[in-house]
């Protein structure tokens, strides 16, 4: 063990006693004949007084707590699935990806079938109609059953003048548009056409056996119904 480098590598081992006997008498035969060295032993052994003034740190007082938290939360991780990572990958990963494509997905959807729905009350339904290459009975046109309040003479013989109205029925056989095709289109007419159609009931148009929506022809100088 040579030049004080080497010895003042050796301060802590020695402060601390963790070297042999022979070594720490040559130590301190050195500092004796030393003063850079003995200056910084000196320095070192202050620290030290001073370090050991300071007592032992104070514990938190819910130390404890924590302690037993955190063993609490181990032990719950080490119990956990197998597949315990690949969900959280999958949720952080994965997962918000296909909900935002998800609810694009959902929303295009939702917006095609709103358009859908308002075309199909808007747009004017054709009338069905069997052609001839289709078998009878397969397309059939709404066909007037019966009035739920009973429409009669008075309510017609009040109208200004024959009227002919083209009625929009729906697959519940309820007329839910109307448009007049002649005779007098004026407000107050209008309202007693429609007075006049509301209680009444059809057998709505079918196409293939199924009831869809149709239109029938209704003149209020008499009632007939045309497919």
């Amino acid at each position: 063990m040579n030049g004080c480098s080497a010895m003042q590598a050796r301060f802590s081992e020695y402060l601390d006693g963790r070297l042999t006997g022979r070594e720490m008498q040559r130590i301190a035969a050195h500092l004796e004949q030393c003063r850079g060295c003995g200056a910084e032993w000196t320095s070192l052994r202050q620290t030290q007084s001073s370090l050991a003034a300071l007592g032992p740190a104070q514990e938190p007082e819910d130390l404890l707590l924590r302690i037993r938290v955190a063993v609490s939360q181990e032990r719950a991780r080490r119990r956990q699935s197998p597949f315990h990572a690949w969900n959280l990958a999958w949720r952080n990963t994965v997962g918000p990806f296909l909900l935002q494509a998800a609810a694009g997905f959902a929303s295009a959807v939702l917006l095609l079938g709103t358009v859908v729905v308002l075309v199909g009350i808007v747009a004017k339904p054709e009338a069905a109609q069997a052609t001839g290459d289709e078998p009878l009975g397969m397309a059939t046109s709404p066909r007037l059953l019966y009035s739920l309040a009973g429409t009669g003479d008075n309510e017609i013989a009040a109208l200004s003048g024959p009227i002919v109205v083209e009625a929009l029925v729906n697959g519940q056989g309820k007329v839910y548009d109307f448009r007049i095709v002649s005779g007098p289109t004026d407000a107050a007419t209008r309202s007693q056409v429609e007075d006049l159609l509301v209680p009444l009931f059809f057998e709505p148009a079918r196409f293939f056996g199924q009831p869809v929506r149709g239109l029938a022809v209704i003149s209020f100088s008499g009632v007939s119904v045309r497919g």
